[in-house]
């Protein structure tokens, strides 16, 4: 979803997220579905970014775990935390209706692309546009399991590779 500052670009993609990890999906939804629990991860461009926006989006603020997106029921056990980013979550289990977990990973992109190397993942949300070198990691994680990325950014920079490759090539003029 690329769109103007302040229009609910996050709020959107963090619902979609929810819907994939629990499986409780709307009658109207005509997307993609996953039936069976998934591994997902959602990325913004720094660790501090990641914690206040996405992760407060999906589990609420630091000290209310469970008033975001994801309802409290359907948090397994704690969240993982990572050392030393004042309550940055690292992962999270979430209840799947199909009786199944499905787990959440929080990145960001000033881990760079090693930290996105090497597990298949089934949805990779990224809020704010990435890195080429992370967007082509991202888009390896899910090619052996059918699985999907969006992301949720207003092109700040203007028409960058990762721009323009949502874009028809015979349409884009420079």
């Amino acid at each position: 979803m690329m769109g103007a500052n302040r229009i609910g670009k996050t709020l959107s993609g963090s619902y979609e997220l929810v819907c994939h990890l629990t499986g409780r999906y709307p009658e109207w939804w005509e997307g993609r579905r996953f039936d069976e629990p998934i591994n997902a991860w959602a990325a913004g461009k720094t660790n501090e970014t990641t914690r206040d926006i996405i992760q407060q989006e999906l589990f609420g603020k630091v000290n209310a775990i469970g008033t975001g997106m994801i309802p409290f029921d359907d948090i397994i056990g704690e969240p993982k935390y990572r050392p030393n980013t004042n309550k940055a979550i690292d992962y999270a289990t979430i209840r799947h209706v199909s009786g199944g977990e499905s787990t959440i990973g929080l990145k960001s992109y000033e881990q760079r692309r090693g930290s996105f190397e090497g597990t298949a993942r089934h949805v990779i949300w990224l809020d704010e546009e990435p890195p080429q070198d992370i967007y082509s990691e991202c888009l390896l994680r899910t090619a052996t399991v059918d699985g999907i990325i969006y992301i949720t950014f207003t092109p700040l920079e203007g028409a960058t590779e990762v721009v323009r490759s949502f874009m028809d090539q015979s349409e884009y003029r420079v």
